[in-house]
């Protein structure tokens, strides 16, 4: 059980992450977003971060293997650094429209999925 509710939380994590450090270049396509500065851009993008944390945080602690989990320490990073990819590509398919997906990054990901293995194999 530990493992799924590291791995949820994972995923939302992810998914702030992914809205802090891309989102805002969707900003000027919004009428209320679209005359801000960097600075408020940055500050913006950081309190969403802060929500990356809320869950970053208890994922690591729950899977982590000296506090009682089912990871070790490279098996955690290794599926924040899925969970990462897969939630990044999710999010520039449907919120950049322009971006394709090409057969190098199907590869990519066979890769991705062979370190995963790889990482895991006992």
């Amino acid at each position: 059980m530990k493992a799924i509710y590291t791995i949820l939380l994972l995923i939302l994590s992810n998914t702030f992450m992914t809205f802090a450090w891309y989102g805002h270049l969707k900003f000027k396509e919004m009428k209320i977003f679209g005359n801000l500065g960097l600075i408020s851009i940055v500050l913006i993008s950081w309190g969403i971060a802060l929500f990356e944390y809320f869950f970053m945080v208890p994922a690591n602690r729950i899977g982590y293997n000296g506090n009682g989990g089912p990871f070790s320490l490279l098996q955690l990073k290794v599926i924040q650094e899925v969970i990462t990819l897969v939630v990044f590509l999710a999010f520039s398919l449907v919120f950049f429209k322009t971006e394709t997906l090409r057969i190098n990054h199907l590869i990519g990901f066979v890769f991705l999925i062979l370190a995963v293995y790889f990482i895991f194999k006992k």
